[in-house]
């Protein structure tokens, strides 16, 4: 799960990071289910996947991969875009990589009640192990063994790295294509946000 570039586009709010980051854990309707600003964090991870099905760039990078992963060449590119955004993290942010985990870790914990019990046990694996090895190949290779298991019917995800490995070159270009448009989309989001 691309949980960095989710929170990355969250701008400077804490609980739109936290809703944002929650994002793929929650299903269905919002209605009351969490704090207003957390809603709209999570509306805002459904609009940044919404743009990305539907963007040129995106479904570019998924034609590359072979047709053989099927639907799970949009899991790849999203894990994908987050090795590219943790290898050139200085173009995208002027905060050090390390000292911006740790400060997104502290939100986190700080909201841990409002997050969906089943992502609750995983904050440590994903702030600790995951999030920093997303820059190697290998730690990409880690995630998709995990979300290999966790998947309960059978996938192709373990092994996806070497599709990264293939087409490096062309998926780190259409990243670098595609992250100002993305960043545009969220930052009018939480623009109108603030205009409301």
């Amino acid at each position: 799960m691309n949980f960095l570039f989710h929170m990355l586009l969250s701008g400077d709010d804490d609980q739109l990071l936290v809703g944002n980051f929650m994002g793929d854990f929650v299903k269905g309707l919002l209605e009351e289910r969490f704090p207003p600003r957390i809603r709209q964090g999570v509306a805002l991870h459904r609009r940044i996947d919404s743009f990305a099905s539907r963007d040129d760039l995106f479904q570019q990078s998924r034609r590359r991969l072979s047709p053989d992963y099927g639907l799970y060449r949009g899991v790849l590119v999203d894990l994908f875009y987050d090795h590219f955004l943790v290898n050139e993290w200085n173009n995208w942010s002027e905060e050090p990589f390390d000292r911006y985990l740790a400060r997104t870790r502290a939100v986190i914990d700080q909201y841990r009640a409002d997050l969906p019990e089943r992502l609750q046990p995983l904050v440590p694996t994903i702030f600790e192990e995951l999030l920093p090895s997303y820059g190697g190949v290998a730690g990409i290779a880690k995630a998709l063994e995990r979300m290999s298991r966790r998947v309960t019917r059978p996938n192709p995800l373990a092994g996806g790295e070497a599709e990264l490995v293939l087409f490096h070159e062309e998926l780190r270009g259409d990243f670098n294509r595609f992250m100002p448009a993305i960043r545009r989309c969220a930052d009018e989001y939480i623009r109108s946000l603030k205009e409301e």
